[in-house]
């Protein structure tokens, strides 16, 4: 099965090779990409005290350049959506980490059965605030670090011409909302769409498949957890 991946391009290796893995053949298509400010990680970081959150791994990534930096913070307990997020911070070195299987509601009802008051959200930006609403609602304060922006990229023609030569791909993956706007949003991609394809759409979350045009609709299948084992599994 030929697959469709538009994901960042760091995160769509590793995707990519996973689809390999299972048989199938990958297409890479990244359409955003990450602007990291470690600075802003670090000034957060060294002017709070307690537990942290990350909703991505990118958060990860952009404190993984901090090297030395961050060590007197590895003890401070870390709170993820996703093991797969989980096991990157586990693998910088944070060591009292847990994650939530859902999305970023269950990560805040984690957060409070473990009563981390005073937490710090390593976050990005676009995003979607189920976290943050879910920590209002349950009345547990909270400071929020923005240190990465997801920047859009205009792929080349060329390169959505050589994706598309040999037809169109069985499926396409969508990780996250935004992601998936910039897709539909673009008229090369959309010319290659056409209404009644028997493209699948393999969306995330039912947040994600929000932003696949009402045409398509009936091409797209949300996964059962928002993480990519459960996305892949619809292959």
């Amino acid at each position: 099965m030929r697959v469709l991946v538009t994901r960042p391009a760091h995160s769509a290796t590793r995707t990519a090779q996973r689809l390999r893995d299972m048989g199938h053949e990958p297409l890479l298509l990244p359409l955003r990409q990450p602007l990291h400010d470690s600075a802003a990680a670090l000034a957060a970081l060294a002017t709070t005290s307690g537990a942290v959150a990350v909703t991505s791994a990118e958060a990860v990534r952009v404190v993984s350049a901090l090297g030395e930096q961050l060590h007197p913070h590895l003890a401070r307990p870390l709170f993820a959506v996703g093991e797969t997020t989980a096991e990157e911070a586990r693998s910088l070195g944070f060591r009292l980490v847990a994650s939530s299987q859902g999305n970023g509601r269950d990560l805040a009802d984690l957060v409070a059965t473990q009563g981390a008051d005073g937490l710090l959200y390593l976050a990005g930006w676009p995003r979607a605030e189920t976290f943050e609403a879910g920590l209002r609602e349950l009345g547990i304060r909270f400071s929020i670090a923005e240190c990465y922006r997801m920047q859009p990229i205009v792929p080349d023609p060329a390169e959505i011409d050589a994706i598309f030569a040999n037809g169109h791909p069985d499926a396409i993956l969508f990780y996250s909302r935004q992601t998936a706007e910039d897709f539909f949003r673009m008229p090369e991609l959309l010319s290659t769409e056409p209404e009644h394809s028997g493209i699948r759409l393999l969306c995330l979350s039912e947040a994600v498949a929000k932003a696949v045009p009402a045409a398509l609709r009936k091409n797209v299948t949300i996964s059962p957890m928002p993480d990519e084992k459960s996305l892949l599994s619809l292959l």
